[in-house]
């Protein structure tokens, strides 16, 4: 069966936007499907967010399509070359893609750094699967549902993704991370 051809947007949020309108969806349709709000949304299609890696997992899912079909042609090759320099910004951590995605592929690894003395802003994650968490340097403080962890250089978790978690780094240092996600 041949590919698609994707189209050429000059956004991230334009492609999403697009995507979802293909799908007649609303943006309150896409909320209620990924779990997140209406104006985190909103706030990606309009480019005035960069999405953090689980919701981008969560509109892979949700829209039934391979997370290269949204990501513009800079993302895909960065993601192929796994160059630090096509970090992703996110608030306070910055992450970079370590696999390569495909409709295929269920496993998915990020570099994930986190500045000094910061705690988590934004949305909580939360995506279908499982999440793996390794720490190289520095400290993590997780918070998955109700439950406080903290985690030091070595140390690890692994937890149910679809259960709301908020990271931050309690340290005076840069962490990094380790992070493989699994999406059935």
């Amino acid at each position: 069966m041949a590919k698609k051809p994707v189209k050429k947007w000059k956004s991230f949020g334009q492609r999403i936007r697009s995507i979802r309108e293909e799908k007649g969806l609303s943006l309150e349709d896409l909320a209620h499907e990924t779990g997140y709000s209406f104006e985190i949304l909103k706030k990606v299609e309009e480019d005035k967010t960069v999405p953090p890696v689980s919701l981008v997992l969560q509109l892979s899912r949700t829209f039934k399509v391979d997370i290269s079909q949204i990501e513009s042609e800079e993302e895909k090759k960065a993601s192929k070359q796994r160059v630090k320099s096509h970090k992703k910004r996110v608030d306070s951590y910055a992450y970079t893609s370590l696999t390569r995605h495909g409709l295929d592929k269920h496993l998915r690894s990020y570099l994930v750094t986190i500045d000094p003395k910061t705690k988590h802003k934004g949305v909580e994650y939360h995506h279908e699967g499982e999440e793996f968490i390794y720490v190289l340097k520095g400290g993590l403080t997780i918070q998955v549902g109700e439950n406080l962890t903290k985690l030091k250089p070595g140390e690890s978790i692994h937890f149910n993704s679809a259960l709301h978690h908020k990271l931050s780094n309690p340290t005076g240092e840069t962490t990094e991370l380790l992070v493989v996600v699994y999406t059935p």
